[in-house]
């Protein structure tokens, strides 16, 4: 579906429907041309359903969910008509918010939730290094700010991300 594109002053929203919640991107012009990309937050799990087919992610999976996030807002900047690729971002921030581990229960299992616990956060850590390993091997690598929460109200999602760019070189 195409993005309704809403234009104020330097800012260029995207977004979809006639009376949209939250845009999806919200572009900044910066006085040099280049273009400040606000990238709307993604939710893993079946929230995402029909975003990129992300319903069969609802465990903890960085090594799919990451990637599928970046590809998500890949296709969004070429449908804005922005970019062809992900990797001619320059990506600033990336804001993380992690759930708990859906199992095994802490209560039941506290030593194999610890171990869960472990291998989520050191295989996200390990996913965001290969994306811009492999993705943007030009590129700086962004500031990140993770959060774990106990849990999101959809109680199958695993993750939240949202992110700042930059589009250089536009002048």
């Amino acid at each position: 579906m195409p993005f309704n594109i809403k234009k104020r002053g330097k800012l260029t929203y995207y977004f979809e429907g006639e009376a949209p919640v939250l845009s999806a991107m919200v572009v900044e012009e910066q006085m040099d041309g280049d273009l400040r990309i606000h990238f709307s937050g993604l939710t893993g799990g079946h929230s995402a359903t029909g975003i990129l087919n992300l319903d069969t992610v609802t465990s903890m999976e960085p090594s799919i969910e990451v990637p599928l996030v970046f590809r998500c807002w890949e296709q969004w900047l070429q449908e804005a008509e922005l970019c062809q690729s992900i990797g001619e971002i320059d990506f600033i921030e990336i804001h993380a918010f992690g759930a708990q581990p859906k199992t095994p229960s802490p209560l039941s299992d506290p030593a194999g939730y610890r171990r869960e616990q472990e291998r989520v956060r050191a295989e996200y850590a390990k996913a965001y290094r290969n994306f811009f390993k492999e993705q943007c091997p030009e590129n700086g690598v962004p500031a990140r700010f993770t959060v774990h929460v106990v849990d999101f109200p959809d109680e199958a999602a695993s993750y939240e991300f949202y992110a700042v760019g930059l589009l250089q070189g536009r002048h």
